[in-house]
């Protein structure tokens, strides 16, 4: 099952409390992000959601850290598992510093990920993740507002029912809860690492 990639495109708009988002994909020469760059910098979409570790989950509980959000679901078979590997391996490179960095996983499968599965299925990979869920109108909402696109689809698998097609770009949010990077699938982890030290030094 292949998943939506949002990456193709030079400038993409996000749809945040009314207001229009781009971002641009930096040369790789240039001086800043690796990652395509929102343009300007803007509040990243608030949200309140269930958390993995029983708690309310929402952006403003780690101001001060680099976010990165990411969205899928634990019953994916393809891109979701390699992109959470992918990702811890990015913590694993960037050593003490990966203290100050948060990645929330939120759902778009909130039928069958619960705050117990999403902390059972994120801990495999770090225990430091958090994963985020809610009602799927919340859920819908939080999609909307950063231009995720998530459907329902037939899966390959018919011991799992359905799938869910969705955007698999990562979102990262700096230290001021500002949108900053998109990184699409398939980014290097070196790049990755890049992005978020820079984040990381800029709010310092």
């Amino acid at each position: 099952m292949k998943k939506t990639l949002l990456v193709g495109a030079v400038v993409l708009p996000l749809v945040a409390m009314g207001t229009y988002f781009a971002f641009r994909r930096a040369p790789q020469a240039e001086q800043g992000l690796r990652s395509g760059t929102f343009e300007p910098p803007r509040e990243a979409p608030a949200f309140s959601l269930d958390g993995s570790n029983g708690k309310t989950l929402s952006l403003r509980n780690h101001l001060g850290k680099v976010v990165i959000l990411e969205f899928g679901y634990t019953f994916c078979e393809d891109v979701c598992p390699v992109t959470l590997a992918h990702l811890t391996a990015v913590y694993k490179k960037l050593g003490s510093a990966a203290r100050d960095v948060q990645l929330i996983y939120v759902t778009v499968d909130p039928e069958r990920d619960s705050p117990e599965r999403l902390r059972e299925h994120l801990t495999a990979f770090n225990p430091s993740f958090l994963g985020a869920t809610g009602p799927p109108d919340e859920l819908k909402a939080v999609q909307k507002a950063y231009g995720v696109v998530a459907k329902h689809v037939v899966s390959r698998n018919q011991a799992l029912g359905y799938g869910v097609d969705h955007s698999s770009s990562l979102y990262l949010v700096d230290r001021q809860g500002k949108l900053r990077g998109l990184v699409p699938f398939g980014t290097p982890a070196d790049d990755i690492v890049h992005d978020i030290e820079l984040l990381l030094k800029m709010g310092a």
